[in-house]
Protein backbone atom coordinates (compact mmCIF):
# COMPACT_ATOMS: atom_id res chain seq x y z
CA UNK A 1 0.00 0.00 0.00
CA UNK A 2 1.49 3.37 -0.97
CA UNK A 3 1.90 6.17 1.52
CA UNK A 4 -1.34 7.89 2.50
CA UNK A 5 0.50 11.19 2.80
CA UNK A 6 1.22 13.37 -0.24
CA UNK A 7 4.74 14.05 -1.43
CA UNK A 8 5.98 17.58 -0.72
CA UNK A 9 8.84 17.98 -3.22
CA UNK A 10 9.30 21.66 -2.36
CA UNK A 11 10.03 20.77 1.28
CA UNK A 12 13.00 18.98 2.82
CA UNK A 13 11.85 15.69 4.33
CA UNK A 14 13.93 14.88 7.39
CA UNK A 15 12.28 11.79 8.93
CA UNK A 16 9.74 9.05 8.20
CA UNK A 17 8.00 6.83 10.75
CA UNK A 18 5.61 4.05 9.71
CA UNK A 19 3.39 1.77 11.77
CA UNK A 20 1.66 -1.37 10.53
CA UNK A 21 -0.51 -3.87 12.36
CA UNK A 22 -2.15 -7.04 11.06
CA UNK A 23 -4.57 -9.19 13.04
CA UNK A 24 -5.31 -12.81 12.11
CA UNK A 25 -7.91 -15.16 13.54
CA UNK A 26 -6.15 -18.48 13.98
CA UNK A 27 -9.04 -20.25 15.73
CA UNK A 28 -12.42 -19.51 17.26
CA UNK A 29 -10.74 -18.40 20.48
CA UNK A 30 -7.35 -17.02 19.47
CA UNK A 31 -5.92 -14.09 17.49
CA UNK A 32 -2.41 -13.63 16.13
CA UNK A 33 -1.35 -9.99 16.06
CA UNK A 34 1.79 -8.64 14.40
CA UNK A 35 2.91 -5.03 14.49
CA UNK A 36 5.96 -3.16 13.23
CA UNK A 37 7.34 0.35 13.60
CA UNK A 38 10.02 1.71 11.29
CA UNK A 39 12.01 4.95 11.52
CA UNK A 40 13.99 6.04 8.47
CA UNK A 41 16.36 8.90 7.80
CA UNK A 42 16.59 10.54 4.35
CA UNK A 43 19.25 9.49 1.83
CA UNK A 44 22.69 10.93 2.45
CA UNK A 45 22.01 12.22 5.98
CA UNK A 46 24.28 9.80 7.84
CA UNK A 47 26.13 8.28 4.89
CA UNK A 48 27.24 10.82 2.29
CA UNK A 49 26.08 10.06 -1.27
CA UNK A 50 23.97 7.10 -0.12
CA UNK A 51 20.95 7.04 -2.50
CA UNK A 52 18.68 5.15 -0.10
CA UNK A 53 16.93 5.90 3.18
CA UNK A 54 18.63 4.60 6.31
CA UNK A 55 16.44 2.63 8.72
CA UNK A 56 17.47 3.32 12.32
CA UNK A 57 14.59 1.58 14.12
CA UNK A 58 12.51 -1.45 13.27
CA UNK A 59 10.76 -3.17 16.15
CA UNK A 60 8.38 -6.08 15.59
CA UNK A 61 5.84 -7.14 18.20
CA UNK A 62 3.98 -10.45 17.95
CA UNK A 63 1.11 -11.28 20.29
CA UNK A 64 -1.20 -14.21 20.82
CA UNK A 65 -4.51 -12.93 22.14
CA UNK A 66 -7.42 -14.93 23.53
CA UNK A 67 -10.83 -14.15 22.06
CA UNK A 68 -13.20 -12.76 23.21
CA UNK A 69 -11.44 -11.88 26.50
CA UNK A 70 -8.58 -10.18 24.58
CA UNK A 71 -6.10 -11.46 27.16
CA UNK A 72 -2.53 -11.67 25.90
CA UNK A 73 -1.28 -15.25 26.19
CA UNK A 74 2.09 -14.87 24.46
CA UNK A 75 4.29 -11.89 23.59
CA UNK A 76 7.57 -11.45 21.79
CA UNK A 77 9.57 -8.47 20.54
CA UNK A 78 12.29 -8.50 17.90
CA UNK A 79 14.66 -5.59 17.21
CA UNK A 80 15.43 -5.83 13.49
CA UNK A 81 17.09 -2.40 13.21
CA UNK A 82 18.47 -0.51 16.19
CA UNK A 83 21.06 2.21 16.71
CA UNK A 84 22.99 0.71 19.65
CA UNK A 85 24.26 -2.76 20.47
CA UNK A 86 22.45 -2.97 23.80
CA UNK A 87 19.02 -1.91 22.49
CA UNK A 88 17.70 -5.51 22.15
CA UNK A 89 18.51 -6.31 25.79
CA UNK A 90 15.08 -5.01 26.81
CA UNK A 91 13.15 -7.19 24.34
CA UNK A 92 12.59 -10.12 26.70
CA UNK A 93 11.02 -7.81 29.29
CA UNK A 94 7.97 -7.45 27.07
CA UNK A 95 6.93 -10.97 28.02
CA UNK A 96 5.38 -9.14 30.98
CA UNK A 97 2.52 -8.33 28.59
CA UNK A 98 1.27 -11.90 29.09
CA UNK A 99 -1.81 -11.88 31.27
CA UNK A 100 -2.88 -8.33 30.40
CA UNK A 101 -6.19 -7.76 28.63
CA UNK A 102 -6.49 -5.31 25.73
CA UNK A 103 -9.28 -3.41 27.39
CA UNK A 104 -9.73 -0.22 29.33
CA UNK A 105 -6.65 0.49 31.36
CA UNK A 106 -4.30 -1.39 29.01
CA UNK A 107 -2.31 1.66 27.92
CA UNK A 108 -1.89 2.80 31.52
CA UNK A 109 -0.68 -0.67 32.53
CA UNK A 110 1.87 -0.78 29.72
CA UNK A 111 3.17 2.64 30.72
CA UNK A 112 3.53 1.42 34.29
CA UNK A 113 5.45 -1.66 33.14
CA UNK A 114 7.62 -0.19 30.38
CA UNK A 115 7.64 3.59 30.78
CA UNK A 116 10.84 5.59 30.91
CA UNK A 117 13.96 3.59 31.67
CA UNK A 118 11.92 0.38 32.03
CA UNK A 119 11.37 -0.14 28.31
CA UNK A 120 11.90 0.98 24.72
CA UNK A 121 10.03 4.13 23.74
CA UNK A 122 9.56 2.94 20.14
CA UNK A 123 8.24 -0.47 21.16
CA UNK A 124 5.91 1.21 23.63
CA UNK A 125 4.53 3.51 20.92
CA UNK A 126 3.97 0.49 18.67
CA UNK A 127 2.09 -1.43 21.37
CA UNK A 128 -0.10 1.60 22.01
CA UNK A 129 -0.88 1.77 18.28
CA UNK A 130 -1.62 -1.97 18.10
CA UNK A 131 -4.18 -2.03 20.91
CA UNK A 132 -6.96 -0.13 19.05
CA UNK A 133 -6.36 -2.28 15.96
CA UNK A 134 -6.97 -5.41 18.04
CA UNK A 135 -10.25 -3.97 19.31
CA UNK A 136 -11.21 -3.06 15.74
CA UNK A 137 -10.56 -6.66 14.69
CA UNK A 138 -13.29 -7.85 17.06
CA UNK A 139 -15.80 -5.83 15.03
CA UNK A 140 -14.58 -7.65 11.92
CA UNK A 141 -15.23 -10.98 13.63
CA UNK A 142 -18.73 -9.99 14.71
CA UNK A 143 -19.65 -8.68 11.26
CA UNK A 144 -18.28 -11.84 9.63
CA UNK A 145 -20.26 -14.07 12.00
CA UNK A 146 -23.34 -11.95 11.43
CA UNK A 147 -23.01 -12.29 7.65
CA UNK A 148 -22.43 -16.04 7.86
CA UNK A 149 -25.52 -16.48 10.04
CA UNK A 150 -27.65 -14.44 7.65
CA UNK A 151 -28.79 -12.09 10.44
CA UNK A 152 -29.47 -8.52 9.35
CA UNK A 153 -28.46 -5.68 11.61
CA UNK A 154 -32.10 -4.91 12.34
CA UNK A 155 -32.46 -8.47 13.66
CA UNK A 156 -29.68 -8.27 16.25
CA UNK A 157 -30.78 -8.98 19.80
CA UNK A 158 -30.69 -6.17 22.34
CA UNK A 159 -28.05 -8.16 24.23
CA UNK A 160 -25.80 -8.19 21.15
CA UNK A 161 -26.37 -4.49 20.48
CA UNK A 162 -25.50 -3.66 24.08
CA UNK A 163 -22.41 -5.83 23.90
CA UNK A 164 -21.20 -4.03 20.77
CA UNK A 165 -21.97 -0.64 22.31
CA UNK A 166 -19.98 -1.49 25.44
CA UNK A 167 -16.92 -2.09 23.28
CA UNK A 168 -16.99 1.56 22.22
CA UNK A 169 -18.54 3.16 25.30
CA UNK A 170 -16.84 6.47 26.16
CA UNK A 171 -13.96 5.78 23.78
CA UNK A 172 -14.69 8.99 21.88
CA UNK A 173 -17.22 11.82 21.74
CA UNK A 174 -19.45 9.89 19.35
CA UNK A 175 -19.78 6.93 21.72
CA UNK A 176 -20.43 8.86 24.94
CA UNK A 177 -22.76 6.73 27.06
CA UNK A 178 -24.79 9.86 27.76
CA UNK A 179 -25.03 10.71 24.07
CA UNK A 180 -27.87 10.22 21.64
CA UNK A 181 -26.03 7.76 19.42
CA UNK A 182 -25.22 5.36 22.25
CA UNK A 183 -28.83 5.35 23.36
CA UNK A 184 -30.21 4.87 19.85
CA UNK A 185 -27.73 2.08 19.06
CA UNK A 186 -28.64 0.03 22.13
CA UNK A 187 -32.33 0.59 21.44
CA UNK A 188 -31.92 -0.60 17.85
CA UNK A 189 -33.08 2.60 16.19
CA UNK A 190 -30.01 3.01 13.94
CA UNK A 191 -30.81 0.17 11.54
CA UNK A 192 -30.92 2.51 8.56
CA UNK A 193 -27.48 3.97 9.23
CA UNK A 194 -24.67 2.51 7.12
CA UNK A 195 -20.96 3.24 7.57
CA UNK A 196 -19.91 6.07 5.25
CA UNK A 197 -16.99 4.09 3.70
CA UNK A 198 -19.43 1.23 2.93
CA UNK A 199 -21.87 3.60 1.21
CA UNK A 200 -19.10 5.21 -0.83
CA UNK A 201 -17.60 1.86 -1.82
CA UNK A 202 -20.94 0.42 -2.91
CA UNK A 203 -21.60 3.52 -5.01
CA UNK A 204 -18.21 3.17 -6.66
CA UNK A 205 -18.98 -0.47 -7.45
CA UNK A 206 -22.51 0.34 -8.64
CA UNK A 207 -23.98 -1.91 -5.95
CA UNK A 208 -26.06 0.48 -3.85
CA UNK A 209 -28.75 -2.19 -3.35
CA UNK A 210 -26.41 -4.71 -1.71
CA UNK A 211 -27.17 -5.74 1.92
CA UNK A 212 -25.58 -3.53 4.56
CA UNK A 213 -24.00 -5.56 7.34
CA UNK A 214 -21.81 -3.03 9.13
Amino acid sequence: MPSLLPDEPELEQIHTRDYETKVYRVSDDELLVRGVVSDRKPPGLYVVDDPDELEVHQMIVELRVAYPSLEITKASVVFESHPHANCPMIAADYEKLVGLSIARGFLRKTKDLFGGASGCTHTNALIQAMAPAIVQSTWSIRIKEQMESGIRRSELSREERESRARMNRNTCHLWSESGERYKRYTEGSLEGEVLIPVVERLKKLGREDDPHWG
